[in-house]
């Protein structure tokens, strides 16, 4: 059996050790790719911190499963074991353009269960952790469960693009959840955003496509202070493949799911 608390411990560390390397790396040039398009990017930094975490998986615990946003592997097609499901850089553009907002993301999954998730935020030296029924902690302190607000007096994390798309059937529901919301907020990483969530400082994030390595280590925090992650019909996230995400406070959730966002294309 695994010791979730040690496992969580070697990850911190790692997780340190890597912010260290991205810190050192923001202070040189580096190379940056499009992927998919202008707005999808990837440095070599992205690519080396991803081949950093596998390297460290690999020697430390052989037979864990490795799940990463940048190719260091070929994807996986289960989740049984004990599975690192791990973002390098979320908020890559941060990253880019403006050097702060952007985050470490690690969940660690064993049959599909998460167990251990991080968020680091690097630069704000912010990190969000938790093990699975030992409540969750920023900086050592303790999360509790956020207040329940409707939906007027609540804060959206929400890219404002997905207001404007036309390749997907959310704009106009989701323009009337910004209008009926008392705000929105972007901060351009899901991870931190969703870390947010948990932290009581967004009531509702809402992403109309997200990856895994997105919302895993994120998904961890949110459950153990009593929010709810799902895909707009309600549905449990896919570890596998990814879609639309809300995490949400439990009541606000479930009036996202039913009054604005509950089909899917």
């Amino acid at each position: 059996m695994a010791d979730w608390n040690e496992l969580g411990r070697v990850a911190r560390d790692w997780t340190y050790e890597a912010a260290d390397e991205i810190k050192r790396a923001l202070a040189n040039p580096f190379k940056v790719e499009a992927k998919s398009g202008p707005d999808d990017l990837v440095t070599e930094v992205d690519k080396n911190t991803e081949a950093f975490f596998y390297k460290k998986i690999k020697e430390a615990y052989p037979d864990h499963l490795f799940l990463g946003e940048e190719g260091t592997v070929e994807k996986i097609n289960h989740t049984d074991g004990i599975v690192w499901i791990i973002d390098p850089i979320d908020g890559t553009m941060n990253f880019v353009h403006q050097k702060i907002k952007f985050a470490i993301s690690i969940g660690i999954y064993e049959d599909g269960i998460g167990k251990v998730g991080i968020v680091y935020d690097v630069m704000a030296d912010e990190l969000f952790y938790a093990v699975q029924g030992q409540g969750a902690f920023v900086n050592e302190v303790e999360l509790v469960a956020g207040k329940e607000r409707p939906l007027d007096e609540s804060i959206i994390g929400l890219n404002a693009r997905w207001l404007t798309e036309t390749h997907h059937s959310h704009a106009n529901p989701l323009t009337a959840l910004v209008r009926d919301s008392r705000s929105i907020r972007s901060y351009g990483s899901a991870a931190i955003e969703m870390a947010y969530v948990a932290a009581d400082r967004l009531d509702a994030y809402v992403s109309v496509n997200l990856s895994p390595w997105d919302y895993a280590g994120a998904s961890v925090l949110l459950e153990e202070v009593g929010c709810r992650t799902s895909s707009f019909t309600g549905k449990k996230l896919s570890l596998l493949e990814g879609g639309t995400v809300i995490a949400a406070k439990p009541a606000l959730q479930r009036e996202i799911v039913s009054a604005y966002v509950g089909e899917e294309n």
